[in-house]
């Protein structure tokens, strides 16, 4: 089976309206399916847990599509594949592969080890009961998601990095435009590549200008006295990860477990008396609810045969954790369904090997502060709209609600 009739492919849906129903259909074509990404971009598809981890960990899969991706120079022809460029026209940990991977992973990732994490608890502790004290003092029925469960985890990245007040919300503007695939134009593809240049273009000039004690001082600092290791293009598109990945997917890690558990109030006893451990909590969300459902893209270095299908040689390949995390076959029949209790710790959300999301330790860190804290400070919340009245965010690549209305005192 190859890539070569548009009606093989399956249609993912751009807005992700329904990520586990459209998990299962893919799920019943097979282990690897083809499959057709917003704009007509062909890819396949893993949909089960075995598989995709399989695939994350082969080293004949690459994430850099200048070497493996056959299509990469026909972007240009294609004006609705441009929205692509925001994910494989940037060169950073997450487009590279081998050496070049392993280089800009080294200049990163000591600035979030789980002893570097630790030591940012007590700022993560201060700025969670300043935002719940906020919650507080005004109405009893809130967006949980626009008062909370946002900015805790984009005030800690933004202080990380040095982000100035006047900059940020324009920092998250653009990463929820990245994050957007609803909008295959070439217009919004435009929008997003002139705001990377001019949100972190400003970013790494204020810090040149006014350096400090922060990670993008210190990646300039690399940057203007060993150009070897960190070039002008790899820098902005490192900032552009790190920033972007440091914050949304543990809003949607912190929103979703409020959902989840607000939706189960069983359950939500069970952890409130201790009999469930919220780093439980945690690992099911990400399992059932992973803040990043598919993520664009892998590439075959080589022929890869998965079963009885070969995905050729230069084969674009999306990286499925919703589907991972609810495969039957793996995490038995009832995989659908939110169960705390399970000890789904396996689970691939994070990634796996190589590429594992070097911010886990800091996500964590973040959602077993504000989620205990919240049903705390709120033990009566409840959801202010029933479950299907909940809107996801419009992306099949975010996993999470555009708002969380909640009732603070029941």
């Amino acid at each position: 089976m190859t890539v070569t009739d548009r009606t093989e492919r399956f249609a993912i849906d751009p807005f992700g309206a329904d990520i586990p129903a459209e998990s299962a259909r893919l799920r019943a074509l097979g282990p690897i399916v083809p499959v057709e990404l917003p704009g007509g971009i062909p890819a396949w598809a893993p949909t089960r847990y075995d598989t995709l981890k399989e695939l994350i960990l082969d080293p004949q899969v690459s994430k850099d599509p200048r070497l493996h991706w056959k299509l990469f120079p026909e972007i240009a022809e294609h004006p609705s594949w441009a929205w692509i460029l925001g994910w494989v026209g940037v060169i950073n940990m997450l487009s590279t592969y081998g050496p070049d991977h392993t280089r800009l992973r080294k200049l990163v990732a000591p600035s979030f080890t789980q002893r570097r994490t630790e030591k940012m608890r007590a700022r993560v502790e201060a700025i969670t009961a300043e935002l719940l004290d906020d919650l507080d003092r005004g109405d009893d029925e809130v967006d949980l998601k626009a008062g909370f469960a946002h900015p805790l985890p984009m005030r800690m990245i933004c202080e990380l990095f040095g982000v100035p007040e006047e900059l940020r919300e324009a920092t998250r503007t653009l990463i929820a435009a990245i994050m957007d695939t609803s909008d295959p134009s070439p217009e919004h593809a435009v929008f997003v590549q002139q705001q990377i240049g001019t949100v972190l273009g400003a970013l790494i000039a204020h810090r040149r200008e006014h350096p400090g004690d922060d990670l993008t001082t210190e990646l300039i600092r690399v940057r203007d006295e060993d150009g070897d290791r960190l070039s002008d293009e790899e820098l902005l598109y490192t900032l552009l990860l790190v920033i972007g990945a440091g914050f949304e997917t543990t809003v949607n890690l912190i929103g979703n477990a409020v959902v989840a558990l607000l939706n189960r109030p069983e359950q939500l006893a069970a952890v409130r008396s201790g009999e469930i451990g919220w780093d439980a909590v945690i690992d099911e969300t990400l399992r059932v609810h992973p803040s990043i459902a598919s993520l664009p893209l892998r590439f075959a270095v080589s022929d890869l045969k998965v079963g009885d299908v070969t995905i050729p040689a230069g084969d674009a390949i999306i990286t499925t954790y919703a589907a991972a995390g609810l495969d039957p076959a793996h995490y038995g029949p009832d995989a659908d369904t939110f169960d705390a209790a399970r000890g789904a710790d396996d689970h691939l959300a994070f990634g796996i090997g190589v590429h594992r999301c070097i911010g886990a330790p800091l996500a964590r860190v973040e959602a077993l502060t504000a989620l205990p804290a919240v049903f705390d400070r709120f033990p009566d919340i409840q959801l202010a709209v029933t479950a299907d009245e909940l809107r996801q965010v419009p992306s099949f690549i975010a996993f999470g609600w555009q708002e969380i209305p909640v009732r603070l005192r029941g």
